[in-house]
């Protein structure tokens, strides 16, 4: 049964470390304490904040609400009907994420690899679309169960019903605040692809001479990538990227890459060149530093910290002028990959 909780401080349910208040507070463990809090005044006449791990977001004042913080636990997996190769697997909102990369590597389930270490829970990956090193989660999305919180109804999401894009679905716009995710399911697959083309991938396995990698090799190089430019939320407060890579048209990229040579870019569909987000901001001389009490993360810029008494207007404030400092140089406007309250 759900506990409901009032004036409860969420420091330690967001990884910026921001110390705000939920008027109203409640964890849910399984759908049927969602259905009976659904039934409580309180959900009903408030509004309401959905938490996963916390790690995507940016509080700039106390919340004015109900707070739900989402726990459903398990995972299982089952062979596809349809191809022998493949496997099925369904995890609870409330896991955390690298949990459930870790258990699919261990029973070498492929796919999910390039996603290690990625902060947060199983929940929030399809309203994000979270990716890294060349996958996203829509490559490996099969579905998701989600509870519709004006009838009570539960439903099934297939791939179609999501429009997932960059960093994006249908959760974070046409149905934005309608719906609560509860669990998962990944088409994985027995038989490895891997993807080390991306990023620094490439070159450490040639540095430790690993010709055949194994997904577990991907996943932990993927994960050491990431610890040596990442900082750790238990030690020093951030979100991970704080904004998203952004994509432009080629005949503007080939504009700025006449003034500014060593941009760094991928392709990103016809027509289309995604920026590194972290090469902008560090050209424009904001890695590794501090502004009061927030600034950059030393060995990645695109990641915004709370270096112990940052409050999240400070944060925000901050961002503000990455963004026009950012656009008055190159002409391109970040957009935030954080949420802001």
């Amino acid at each position: 049964m759900y506990l409901l909780q009032e004036n409860k401080s969420l420091k330690s349910y967001n990884t910026f470390g921001i110390d705000v208040k939920a008027r109203f507070f409640a964890e849910i463990n399984n759908e049927e304490d969602l259905r009976a809090l659904r039934l409580d005044p309180v959900f009903k006449e408030n509004q309401l904040l959905v938490l996963g791990g916390g790690s995507n977001m940016l509080f700039t004042k106390d919340f004015d609400g109900l707070v739900l913080k989402v726990s459903i636990p398990g995972i299982r997996a089952a062979r596809s009907a349809e191809d022998e190769d493949q496997v099925l697997v369904t995890a609870g909102a409330g896991i955390v994420w690298n949990d459930l990369v870790n258990y699919c590597v261990e029973q070498e389930f492929a796919g999910m690899e390039n996603l290690s270490l990625i902060p947060g829970t199983v929940g929030a990956s399809p309203i994000q679309n979270i990716g890294a090193y060349g996958v996203e989660l829509k490559d490996i999305f099969e579905s998701c169960t989600a509870f519709e919180i004006a009838t009570g109804e539960f439903k099934i999401f297939d791939f179609e019903d999501c429009h997932f894009a960059y960093r994006d679905s249908i959760f974070k716009n046409d149905l934005k605040g309608q719906y609560l995710i509860t669990a998962v399911t990944f088409r994985l697959n027995t038989q490895a692809r891997i993807n080390s083309q991306y990023g620094a991938i490439q070159s450490v396995l040639a540095e430790r001479g690993i010709r055949r990698p194994t997904i577990a090799d991907i996943s932990k190089i993927v994960a050491e990538i990431r610890v040596s430019k990442l900082p750790d939320p238990s030690t020093i407060g951030n979100a991970g990227s704080f904004f998203k890579n952004p994509i432009i048209g080629k005949a503007e990229y080939e504009s700025i890459i006449q003034t500014f040579p060593d941009l760094i870019s991928y392709p990103a569909g016809k027509e289309k060149v995604k920026l590194a987000a972290g090469w902008l901001i560090e050209s424009c001389g904001f890695k590794g530093i501090v502004d009061g009490n927030t600034g950059t993360w030393k060995n990645q810029a695109l990641v915004l910290v709370n270096h112990g008494q940052a409050t999240g207007t400070e944060v925000y404030s901050f961002s503000e002028k990455i963004i026009d400092t950012v656009e008055a140089k190159f002409g391109v406007k970040l957009e935030r990959e954080v949420n802001i309250l």
